[in-house]
């Protein structure tokens, strides 16, 4: 005959209270020898559960938005990059910039942190269940163009435009064509006080005309960016090299 034990696990399974079952022999041992109470020992088994749980739809956010790698606020060195306003950047956190429909755009040269800053902030987003989405701005670009052959770029407008928070990284790293500009801009101006778009850009404003090969489509497409948005400019040596240039600087 089962005992009140295994029945107890076995409901505990059942119902998907996995940390429970994992953890009830601990607590029934510190119960019975009078370290905690019943009813401590139930709440402690319900944070575990909540934690666990709370990492498990952090872990499915995070996949689903495509990051290329995990990078935190915790991993940057500010020390590296003094010119940035730490508390500031670390401000972001909070996404307060997602209620103010706030766009992010990082402007520096390559290996700077850029991206992973903007990562950062979309593994903040993630965490907090908001829709969140990486994507370089080349890889957008053949999405659209492949959307508009096949007569469903309405569509994939609308799935992009639906994201809380959209990663646009490396605008600027290629040049766009005109006809290509005009599918970026009309997701800009989709998202445009409806959502915060988060832009990684090489080149400085003045050069987007180039970059799109359009003056006016450029400053249209930037017209909607920078109107509600924070401006971070990264000035310094390449952050992804920064050990390796400490190596050599030590050997001489």
């Amino acid at each position: 005959m089962i005992n009140n034990y295994n029945k107890l696990k076995n409901n505990l399974d059942s119902i998907g209270l996995f940390t429970f079952s994992q953890n009830l022999d601990y607590y029934i041992d510190k119960v019975n020898s009078g370290e905690l109470n019943f009813l401590d020992s139930l709440y402690s088994m319900s944070e575990r559960e909540l934690e666990f749980r709370q990492e498990r739809v952090d872990k499915s956010m995070i996949k689903t938005a495509h990051f290329p790698f995990i990078k935190t606020f915790e991993d940057f060195d500010f020390n590296f990059q003094p010119q940035l306003n730490k508390e500031e950047i670390l401000d972001l956190k909070n996404l307060r910039f997602v209620e103010k429909n706030e766009n992010i755009i990082f402007v520096g040269t390559s290996g700077v942190g850029k991206t992973h800053l903007a990562t950062a902030i979309g593994i903040e987003s993630a965490k907090n269940r908001l829709q969140t989405y990486f994507i370089t701005a080349n890889d957008l670009i053949s999405q659209l163009k492949k959307a508009q052959m096949e007569n469903t770029l309405a569509r994939r407008l609308k799935h992009f435009t639906s994201y809380s928070v959209l990663i646009i990284d490396e605008v600027g790293f290629l040049p766009i064509s005109r006809e290509d500009s005009n599918l970026f801009f009309q997701l800009i101006s989709k998202r445009y006080e409806k959502h915060p778009t988060i832009i990684t850009t090489n080149k400085s404003f003045n050069k987007w005309g180039e970059v799109f090969g359009d003056t006016v489509l450029a400053n249209a497409i930037l017209d909607r960016l920078l109107h509600h948005s924070k401006i971070f400019s990264i000035v310094g040596p390449s952050y992804r090299t920064k050990d390796k240039l400490s190596f050599f600087k030590d050997d001489d």
